[in-house]
């Protein structure tokens, strides 16, 4: 099947238009016209070679919604005009025992990604969502309830399931503070969810600007800590007195800390804000080792634990989570012709709150 999208043709290459085949539809796929995709980070690590492994050309993109324009005869789930969901994997090995238990996302042989990944022929590349169609497996498809906007709802597909995950694993609800560092893709999405659940949500960004926005979508706290990054030889401390007064104030206060950022900070500091059994969950993956003192976990019994996206039944369920409590994610709307603007903006954090891709946008060269 004839595709057309926008590839990096070698590791950090600016996107261009790019024409591949897909992969033939066999009798439990679904052929899906991609409507919108989002931009998310890993896509822009993923470009640059910033994680290693990855291959080219490269089409990026995994938070895809579109409508089913063609169904296998043995498809059962989905019918042709269906609006669906595109998430960050196609296909598992569906034998092991994180599948068996709908757990695909840690699935021992490792999920096949959206994109930069291989099909379970071991042969066919995976091509992501900056394309007009994708082939996709009935078993691996979401699908996106009728009152969620088609183009907020593309991030959903990861920025909501990586938060949706670790708050439903780690219990976050009433009665329980959680900490959301960094107000971005993922923390915009985090605090909705976590203040939808009922848990008192305080918000630790670099960005005070986003004080007032941050409240507005659930924040009942916010503070602005100007933390340095670190190094494989320093510890840092906060970057001015008013980010001391914060962590002074918040020393041991809260049950759950989910640490969004890609960047390295130092972790010790966060750790302790986490009151006795408290957990720090790492969603973002940084580019190098972060420096990890024993006493911030031993003196109160605390854990560091990370949590990629959810499973195709968790994000099925955040997705109905997300329809009952009106979740959308805030999102820019762009044409596909503007994505290597849009990348440098994303690295800065220069972005409310998610990149979507307007994929018909292609029909315009």
């Amino acid at each position: 099947m004839k595709v057309h999208g926008y590839a990096a043709q070698q590791a950090k290459a600016p996107l261009s238009q790019y024409s591949f085949e897909r992969k033939d539809p066999h009798d439990n796929d679904v052929v899906i016209d991609i409507q919108y995709c989002g931009i998310c980070h890993t896509d822009i690590h993923q470009v640059n070679d910033e994680w290693g492994g990855s291959t080219y050309p490269m089409v990026p993109g995994h938070e895809i919604v579109g409508i089913a324009k063609e169904v296998g005869p043995n498809v059962t789930r989905y019918a042709v005009g269906d609006i669906v969901g595109i998430g960050c994997f196609v296909d598992s090995c569906r034998n092991c025992g994180p599948c068996l238990k709908g757990l695909e996302q840690y699935c021992i042989e490792g999920p096949v990604l959206t994109y930069n990944g291989v099909e379970r022929d071991g042969q066919i590349r995976t091509q992501g969502g900056y394309s007009n169609k994708i082939v996709v497996d009935e078993n691996y498809i979401l699908r996106i309830p009728d009152n969620l906007p088609t183009d907020r709802a593309a991030p959903l597909l990861c920025a909501g399931i990586t938060m949706y995950s670790p708050l439903m694993h780690w219990k976050a609800g009433l009665g329980k503070k959680v900490g959301i560092v960094g107000f971005g893709g993922l923390g915009h999405m985090g605090v909705k969810i976590a203040h939808a659940l009922g848990a008192e949500v305080t918000v630790l960004s670099h960005s005070p600007r986003k004080q007032d926005e941050a409240k507005k979508m659930g924040a009942d706290k916010f503070y602005a800590s100007s933390i340095a990054t670190t190094t494989t030889t320093t510890t840092t401390t906060p970057s001015s007195s008013n980010s001391q007064e914060s962590f002074n104030e918040l020393k041991e206060y809260f049950d759950l800390i989910i640490n969004t950022l890609s960047v390295e900070i130092d972790w010790n500091l966060y750790l302790n804000l986490l009151t006795l059994d408290g957990t720090m969950v790492v969603v973002g993956l940084p580019e190098k080792e972060t420096p990890l003192n024993a006493s911030s976990l031993i003196n109160a019994r605390r854990s560091l634990a990370g949590s990629v996206i959810g499973g195709i039944r968790e994000t099925q369920e955040m997705l109905d989570f997300c329809s009952n409590h009106n979740i959308a994610s805030d999102i820019e709307l762009i044409p596909i012709q503007e994505v290597n603007k849009a990348y440098p903006r994303v690295v800065s954090s220069d972005v409310r709150y998610r990149f979507v891709i307007d994929t018909k946008s292609l029909d315009l060269g």
